[in-house]
């Protein structure tokens, strides 16, 4: 049986990168997908199948498109170990593919046609699956493209017309992050570095359908938010004509410019005379002694 990852290890130093050297595909009913983003010398996303014991891979310069009219270039490069598919980290400088990486989207994968046999379709040239992640979903189509590059590793990433197709929503833009760190990839550092053996985290980013409901229920927010703010601001409403504003008590700081009316009934507090007396009132006058009868 030929080494399919002999390529990948050649290009690698495994002494210095923190990519996996290796490793054995799990058992399950249906084989994995992963989709990396990639900051190297260019932003890009690694499109990765479970086929063979390896993940086969291509990078997508603009990431998947849910429009069944825009077809985006697929450029098929190496196979990549299974355990790959855990990768999330920084391949250091000076080693091939240097930058930050993060796990966008990861989940199961169905091989609907041509045929039976998805190695042997893939070597034709076409492969239609139905996807099942927490970004990806329903039919999608990879179809080589011929007499373009001598390498023959140009293909076309493509969404078939089914009821998850939308040419209103740019996934890459809607659900930029991480589905395990909850991150984008630019904030990806030194401490997040790939351990075979580590357990995934318990911290999982929202799927597209919760990340719309939260923007739309921040923006009904900010609406409330404002409403209030001009309430506040809001002039406060004078006095009916007549009415006597009560007198604050002494020491009471005074708030604002009084109103016309209760200029001219509030008595003036800077008189000396009248302040004296607010603050000594005037004794009583002695009731007179009525002579008996």
């Amino acid at each position: 049986m030929p080494d399919l990852l002999k390529k990948y290890r050649s290009m690698r130093d495994f002494g210095d990168t923190p990519e996996p050297a290796g490793g054995k595909a799990r058992r399950a009913k249906l084989p994995l997908f992963v989709i990396q983003k990639h900051h190297a010398s260019h932003l890009h996303y690694d499109f990765r199948l479970e086929m063979e014991g390896v993940l086969k891979s291509w990078s997508v310069p603009k990431g998947p498109s849910y429009d069944p009219t825009v077809k985006r270039l697929a450029m098929m490069t190496e196979d990549h170990p299974y355990d790959y598919a855990s990768f999330e980290g920084v391949i250091p400088e000076g080693n091939y593919g240097a930058g930050n990486v993060i796990i966008w989207d990861t989940g199961e994968w169905e091989f609907l046609e041509p045929g039976h046999d998805p190695v042997k379709a893939l070597k034709q040239g076409k492969l239609t699956f139905r996807m099942f992640g927490r970004k990806m979903f329903g039919e999608w189509a990879l179809v080589r493209i011929h007499g373009r590059s001598p390498k023959g590793n140009e293909w076309l990433l493509l969404k078939h017309r089914d009821g998850f197709a939308s040419q209103e929503v740019d996934i890459t833009a809607v659900a930029p992050l991480s589905v395990v760190s909850n991150r984008d990839v630019e904030d990806i550092g030194g401490d997040r570095i790939w351990e075979s053996n580590r357990k995934a985290t318990s911290r999982r980013a929202p799927t597209i359908a919760s990340r719309i409901a939260a923007e739309r229920g921040q923006a009904s927010k900010r609406g409330t938010v404002g409403s209030k703010r001009i309430a506040a601001k809001a002039p406060r409403t004078t006095a009916p004509p007549g009415t006597r504003k009560p007198r604050k008590a002494a020491g009471t700081k005074k708030k604002g410019s009084p109103t016309r009316s209760a200029q001219a009934q509030k008595p003036e507090a800077s008189s000396p005379t009248r302040s004296s007396r607010a603050r000594s009132p005037r004794k009583a006058a002695p009731t007179p002694r009525r002579r008996p009868r």
